[in-house]
């Protein structure tokens, strides 16, 4: 599965009752390594549920987009990917994340893809993610069209 065209993926809108998996996703040690210098895990308690999904799903105002990854062969969702507006830096941010035990599968760069095109669809011109300086995902970005803005002692800005 490591070439993009043997990939079956698409992008899901989750159901409410599937926020278990991004509660699962979040709270996975392994997959959220990257995100040491913020943190580790994001924990996401279902009591933060109603309020998170009328946010992003419901009423994303077509400032925010959120997909599950999903392998439409499995029907396994394998990841998150989304974007949202940043009013303070007036630019749209983007993330993929991806279950550390599908990473170097190609979902990464087909749900990355997957994003641009949508946020095409939507208007939005650039996506920018804010990479911590010592997280590989950088590769992804700039192997999928990204470029460095900037850099930091503490992140690379892709755009």
């Amino acid at each position: 599965m490591s070439e993009d065209r043997d990939m079956a993926v698409e992008l899901a809108v989750p159901a409410y009752e599937e926020l278990g998996f991004r509660q699962t996703l979040l709270g996975d040690k392994e997959t959220m390594a990257y995100n040491h210098a913020y943190g580790g895990v994001i924990a996401f308690p279902e009591e933060k549920w109603d309020s998170w999904y009328e946010h992003w799903i419901e009423k994303h105002e077509g400032r925010r987009f959120y997909r599950y990854i999903q392998n439409t062969d499995s029907k396994e969702f394998v990841g998150e990917t989304a974007y949202h507006y940043d009013e303070e830096r007036d630019i749209y941010i983007c993330d993929v994340i991806v279950l550390a035990k599908y990473r170097g599968c190609g979902y990464g760069s087909m749900a990355l893809k997957m994003l641009c095109s949508a946020a095409q669809k939507n208007g939005i011109q650039e996506l920018w993610d804010d990479i911590a300086f010592d997280n590989p995902s950088v590769n992804l970005f700039l192997r999928n069209g990204f470029s460095v803005a900037y850099r930091t002692d503490e992140s690379i800005m892709v755009k």
